[in-house]
């Protein structure tokens, strides 16, 4: 388990430094929030549950870093689903199951505050091409579009 956290780390720290695209895939939104890492992450968890998701876990890291001795700006990701979706999701592809839970990703900047990336649940599902994902994606949408307005308050 420590070497594959290392190895991630690693893997992380040379995407960082060749300066990748940090939007690889279609539908993947960036916002510099101008709110502090700390309380953002938790505001966004608190709009998750507000709008009806649920955090299924929350991957730091900056913790496993310092489990290691070694120091990282704050890094979380949060993932988000609900039952309610998963079932759905389940009815209409099994094979779309890996794309749960969907994944916020929130970075620490250089001045402390805090960057959301995420994949549009749209983006993500399209390319499974089943209509009832891709109504399940849209609702899914306006579900993240809601979260991440309110933690940005």
């Amino acid at each position: 388990m420590m070497r594959r956290t290392v190895f991630a780390l690693v893997l992380l720290a040379a995407g960082v430094a060749r300066g990748e695209n940090p939007t690889p895939y279609p539908g993947t939104r960036v916002i510099d929030t101008g709110r502090p890492f700390a309380a953002y992450v938790e505001a966004l968890q608190r709009a998750v549950r507000a709008h009806g998701l649920g955090v299924v876990a929350v991957a730091c890291a900056d913790c496993g870093a310092r489990a290691i001795g070694e120091t990282l700006p704050g890094n979380r990701v949060i993932m988000v689903f609900a039952p309610r979706y998963a079932v759905r999701m389940l009815r209409a592809s099994v094979a779309a199951g890996i794309e749960a839970p969907l994944r916020l990703y929130v970075t620490e900047r250089p001045d402390g505050t805090a960057r959301l990336t995420y994949r549009l649940p749209s983006a993500v599902f399209a390319p499974y091409e089943v209509a009832e994902l891709d109504r399940m994606a849209a609702e899914l949408d306006a579900v993240l579009a809601g979260i991440v307005a309110d933690a940005g308050r």
